[in-house]
């Protein structure tokens, strides 16, 4: 048997095979996404990017400022600094950290701003309208507790209101919070254990916040962790 032959069939067999699709990868291009929008001057997205986050921001400077007051104007600042600044936005970070950076910046210039200002009359204390029903007294007695709540928590210094606010009603980790404070998790860890103390101290003068005295000093130490040996400015 020729063995040439044998080769000059089987190369006659492929020649005369039908070709076979070759596959082509087609490359899945993403959608901008909606900050990149944002970046482009795309207005329609801004004003959805401002219904996403909107309630995030009013939350946290809620918190931040322990009342409404002017609530709406800083959230109006806060997102005419989101689009005077948002083309700053580096991809690869976490926009809500860049926009709780944000917000956090317009809140405490908005309070010092504010001790800036002479106090001419005391303001009445705002106490939201309950419904007239069986738990009518309940609602009012929850809400004058988390009043008394904000007005210790605004005795302390900016600092370590911020830092316990974002870790203790935001739910943030410290390495996130570092990233938002533009401080090492250390301070930041640091900063959370004075406020916690301080704040249980205080406690110590709103009897109707026992419950929270109790819920703070299980975590007034980290566990595993020593105490800070010198308390942060």
């Amino acid at each position: 048997m020729d063995p040439t032959a044998d080769v000059a069939e089987w190369r006659g067999a492929r020649e005369r095979e039908p070709a076979r699709p070759v596959a082509v990868k087609i490359r899945n291009v993403e959608p901008p996404s909606l900050v990149e929008r944002c970046q482009r001057g795309d207005a329609e997205a801004f004003q959805e990017l401002f219904r996403e986050h909107r309630a995030d921001v009013a939350r946290l400077a809620a918190r931040m400022l322990g009342r409404k007051t002017d609530l709406e104007d800083l959230v109006q600042e806060v997102f005419l600094q989101v689009h005077r600044s948002i083309r700053d936005f580096r991809h690869g970070a976490r926009f809500s950290t860049w926009l709780y950076r944000v917000t956090v910046n317009v809140v405490l210039m908005h309070r010092r701003a504010a001790k800036s200002r002479p106090v001419f009359s005391e303001a009445p204390e705002h106490v939201a309208a309950v419904d007239r029903g069986p738990r009518a007294d309940e609602q009012l007695e929850r809400q004058r507790r988390v009043q008394a709540f904000h007005r210790l928590l605004d005795r302390l210094s900016d600092k370590k209101r911020l830092v316990f606010v974002l870790h203790e009603t935001e739910g943030l980790a410290p390495g996130e919070i570092a990233k938002i404070v533009g401080s090492p998790v250390l301070t930041v860890r640091t900063r959370l254990f004075y406020a916690r103390r301080e704040l249980l101290a205080l406690l110590a003068e709103e009897p109707s916040l026992a419950g929270v005295a109790a819920e703070l000093s299980g975590e007034a130490h980290e566990p595993g962790e020593a105490s800070p040996a010198k308390e942060p400015a």
